[in-house]
């Protein structure tokens, strides 16, 4: 082999080298590099809206209850599913955890009692719509597109029918809901436009501890190795002796679970529930969000903290969008084209 020759592989590895180091960077890290780009633009261009705290606070607040879908479907996704329903079942959740707390509090019930007993119901009813899709996936072996998809029609039209197509108020006097809703923390040091303090919102607190939550599940525990498994090979888990009917369905009562978390989120945002409106299109803003974090369609792999970073750079993007007058209508578009590309990047680091 001429010397020449030898000069040219050298070269060529260490050119294939330097690829797969950089693909595995923007593997790693491409998610956070988005992120500071996005935040860079939105600072620069719109500095004195933008990078105000009580903006920045408004924005992460009423997108949070996305964030905690997010992280759920972060974790079914991983072990191999999807769930199509969490919007409805948001909805569904909100409808009668709301229904439960006007009919104790109008009982004569304690008020702040009324509303744990509420709160919990919900939660406890997200878990259960989970629990019914996982089973009919795992037991029934149903698809869990199909599963998902008819649940999405099921568990909104149930909760129109309980609404009867319109909205559920929260009773006259019921002022915890709103209470919880606008209260938190003042940040130290930090004051609005009106020179008052800023609340760091009980809901944005919760969504931060669930992101937490879930990524300490998901790398810190049996069950979130077992996600993991059997997301990647299902036949290997099923060899290595993990009962992969039981960690599947396990994934879909989470996903619920932070279905009925978020419902009640935006339960105490708004002091009512919209029928038609509530959970409207939030499983394709969590999915957005875990495909631009990282998370691979395909399963197995996947993290949590990244799933944080794509729904605050939908916040960014969905911000820039509303401030460049482009009509809300075509948001949903734009988001539908995001989540192509990212599927299309990880096809692309697959290869």
């Amino acid at each position: 082999m001429s010397e020449s020759t030898r000069t040219d592989i050298t070269e060529g590895g260490h050119v294939n080298t330097a690829w797969k180091l950089g693909l595995t960077a923007l593997e790693r890290f491409g998610v956070v590099i988005a992120f500071i780009a996005l935040f860079a633009y939105n600072a620069i261009t719109q500095p004195e809206t933008f990078l105000k705290p009580e903006n920045l606070r408004n924005l992460l607040n009423q997108n949070a209850d996305i964030g905690v879908i997010a992280v759920g479907m972060t974790l079914v996704i991983i072990a191999g599913g999807i769930d199509l329903s969490v919007g409805a079942v948001m909805a569904f959740a909100a409808a009668v955890g709301l229904i439960t707390m006007n009919s104790i509090f109008e009982g004569s019930m304690n008020e702040t009692l009324a509303v744990i007993i509420g709160l919990a119901i919900g939660i406890g009813l997200g878990a259960a719509c989970g629990l019914l899709n996982g089973l009919l996936v795992t037991i029934g072996r149903i698809p869990a597109f199909i599963v998902t998809l008819a649940g999405l029609i099921g568990f909104r039209s149930v909760t129109l029918a309980i609404a009867e197509g319109g909205e559920i108020r929260a009773a006259d006097g019921l002022t915890a809901l709103q209470t919880f809703g606008r209260g938190g923390f003042e940040i130290p040091g930090v004051l609005d436009y009106y020179d008052q303090p800023v609340i760091f919102y009980w809901n944005i607190l919760i969504f931060f501890a669930v992101v937490i939550a879930g990524q300490l599940l998901l790398s810190r525990t049996r069950l979130g190795r077992h996600f993991i498994a059997v997301g990647s090979n299902e036949v290997a888990a099923r060899y290595s002796g993990i009962a992969v009917n039981r960690v599947r369905t396990w994934s879909y009562v989470l996903v619920g679970a932070c279905a009925g978390i978020a419902a009640l989120m935006s339960l105490t945002r708004m002091n009512s529930v919209s029928s038609s409106g509530v959970g409207h299109l939030a499983e394709l803003d969590a999915i957005a969000a875990v495909v631009i974090g990282g998370t691979a369609m395909t399963g197995g792999r996947g993290r949590v903290w990244g799933t944080m970073l794509g729904v605050l750079i939908l916040i960014m993007i969905s911000n820039m969008l509303t401030l460049a007058d482009v009509e809300v209508y075509w948001q949903g578009f734009v988001k539908g084209v995001i989540i192509i590309l990212a599927v299309l990047i990880q096809r692309g680091k697959a290869n």
